[in-house]
């Protein structure tokens, strides 16, 4: 099927952005998310234009498993954000139905405070099956929010394989959310991920939970002793907090700004921000280069072609890529 080509006022589309019109901003996600040909190019023209404007907003991922609350958190989190000031924008990456390619979860139903509020930006986005299930636009919706003027953007995960890691590619501070618990449920826990966090606050510390929590806080500053943090500068916290109750929230930013601090003062907050352009580069090409072995016709027919000579034992894996690749050139 032929693309219609779309007639499409960039430098139009970035002023209003910039003015914080929210449509607006709804709409240049869309089409970063687009995967037509002619609105992809369209947004990388938006994108450039706006780089300027980026870069102002302080940046978080926040993971932990399905039920610890990270909707609960995000609301409690940018309400108190919203009331001291700030705009806020919570880009909330959703598991896709694997059939249908669409969210199937409703984040702004779980954010009844946040959504209410005219200085706050909801963008749950499906995965589409990215790796990690982290939306393969999340990077550039970002960037747009921080144009648009929000100055805290919250990058919610769904806390499956590998999307931690992605997520700690794209903010400045990440945030490991767990449940009070047991020293045996201590043991399950994924040594990549409390290696990546900046910090682990655990949920649910009010009522009969009160204790647990506190018990579950010091079993993971004892872990935390024995595992390299990821800055000589920063050795990640472990605090205790109610979403539902909002206490201990302000406490909690308080120890993302004390790290945004210490980044910079060390210099290393830059150099962060600096690898991540080059990774997010590297991340754009490899895509790039798939969707071209997908889209080309007589491209796709050759690799099909590989393909069967692999699975039929004919061709060996490494030479089949060298061949691919060749395609490429």
């Amino acid at each position: 099927m032929v693309e219609k080509k779309t007639s499409l006022d960039i430098t139009a589309l970035a002023r209003d952005l910039r003015a914080g019109h929210r449509a607006t901003l709804a709409r240049a996600i869309t089409l970063v998310e687009s995967r037509r040909g002619d609105h992809q190019a369209q947004a990388r023209e938006l994108v450039q234009m706006l780089l300027p404007d980026t870069g102002k907003a302080v940046r978080v991922g926040i993971t932990g498993s399905p039920g610890v609350g990270k909707s609960t958190t995000i609301d409690a989190l940018g309400t108190y954000l919203i009331e001291q000031g700030n705009k806020v924008a919570v880009l909330a990456v959703d598991p896709s139905s694997a059939r249908s390619g669409g969210s199937i979860l409703g984040d702004k139903t779980r954010m009844a405070q946040l959504s209410s509020s005219d200085d706050a930006f909801i963008r749950p986005s499906p995965s589409s099956g990215t790796l990690g299930g982290v939306a393969a636009k999340t990077r550039e919706a970002m960037l747009l929010c921080e144009a648009a003027g929000f100055d805290v953007v919250l990058v919610e995960t769904v806390g499956i394989g590998q999307s931690e890691t992605a997520v700690c590619d794209m903010t400045d501070f990440f945030l490991a959310l767990m449940l009070p618990g047991g020293g045996d449920e201590l043991q399950g826990i994924k040594k990549g991920l409390v290696e990546l966090a900046d910090m682990i606050a655990i949920n649910k510390a009010d009522g009969d939970n009160l204790k647990r929590a506190n018990i579950t806080a010091a079993d993971y500053r004892g872990a935390l002793h024995i595992l390299s943090p990821r800055s000589e500068h920063w050795h990640p916290p472990v605090v205790t907090y109610s979403a539902l109750a909002g206490t201990g929230i302000a406490e909690l930013w308080q120890k993302i700004l004390e790290h945004r601090t210490a980044m910079n003062a060390s210099g290393e907050f830059a150099a962060r921000r600096r690898d991540q352009q080059v990774k997010w580069m590297w991340s754009m090409l490899e895509q790039r280069m798939l969707a071209r072995l997908r889209s080309e016709a007589s491209v796709r027919a050759k690799v099909k072609k590989i393909e069967a000579e692999v699975a039929d034992g004919h061709l060996t894996p490494a030479l089949a890529a060298e061949q691919i690749l060749g395609l490429l050139q």
